[in-house]
């Protein structure tokens, strides 16, 4: 049974993803508080592999995680879009009038935005996760207090779900992906049977006109498809800055072609996976 480190509790967008990613298979959710702890339990038993969120379409890129994984020495082995659908749950007895507090986390709480707005009079509470912020009523008891989290999480800890999709945009999604120590990576893969046609990689490039844009031009000559960049400033080196890019390609030795060469051009160039590009749930 494989075991998957995933923020947040039972009932969470991650543990959603992961149930989807994997399938029929049976797994152990390790539930952890933060994305640190995530990295942690890879680092303390290698066997574990983990889930974390790295995009949504309306919040952005989650910067913390990128760095997090170059951090780490994990390797990325797949990924999963999963379709965020956010609700307004309180408890059992309790109604519209009772609601004086809404809780959930950050990310969440960005999403619905245009829904909070029309009632300000609701206080709005930031946690560190959806489905801990249900439990957390649910268990205590917390009258007056309102979560956004999904469908399955209310399910799961008998709440009642006052308004469905309260989502600002409906084509909400959240890209997960999914990381494992480097030395396990290809048998992981193999075990899912999937082929790699995505990479995700991390450089610096020195501070020189063109810089950029010489390594784009190559990754064009070689029919490489950029699907992403990310800047990321380096702490302590003032205007330089980490280029985090996906790609996605038809043919792997074309790929190579290409990494190398870039690799001259590039400062510690890093390949942060390989992997099979992930299909949305609608």
């Amino acid at each position: 049974m494989k075991k998957i480190a995933i923020q947040g509790t039972l009932g969470s967008f991650h543990d959603l993803a992961a149930h989807r990613f994997f399938g029929n298979e049976e797994i152990e959710l390790l539930c952890c508080n933060t994305f640190e702890d995530v990295f942690k339990s890879l680092k303390d038993d290698s066997q574990n592999i983990g889930m974390l969120a790295i995009e949504n379409t309306i919040a952005g890129s989650l910067l913390q995680n990128h760095e997090l994984l170059r951090q780490s020495g994990a390797q990325i082995i797949g990924e999963y879009k999963l379709r965020i659908s956010h609700n307004f749950v309180c408890l059992p007895d309790e109604s519209w009038e009772d609601i004086v507090e809404v809780n959930s986390h950050p990310i969440a709480l960005m999403q619905c935005r245009d829904f909070l707005q029309q009632y300000p009079h609701i206080k709005v509470v930031e946690t560190e996760d959806t489905a801990q912020s249900a439990e957390a009523i649910s268990k205590g008891n917390l009258r007056g207090r309102a979560a956004i989290c999904s469908k399955p999480a209310a399910e799961m800890y008998g709440m009642k779900i006052l308004q469905e999709g309260i989502e600002t945009n409906k084509h909400n999604f959240t890209r997960f992906l999914v990381v494992a120590d480097p030395w396990q990576a290809d048998e992981l893969k193999q075990s899912l049977g999937t082929k790699s046609n995505k990479s995700n990689m991390v450089f610096m490039l020195p501070h020189t006109e063109g810089s950029l844009s010489q390594v784009l031009s190559i990754l064009s000559f070689y029919h490489i498809n950029l699907t992403k960049i990310q800047s990321l400033p380096i702490i302590g080196r003032e205007w330089e800055y980490q280029f985090y890019i996906d790609v996605s390609f038809d043919d792997y030795v074309r790929y190579k072609q290409a990494i190398a060469a870039i690799t001259p051009l590039t400062k510690e160039l890093k390949i942060l996976g390989e992997y099979e590009s992930g299909k949305s749930n609608v």
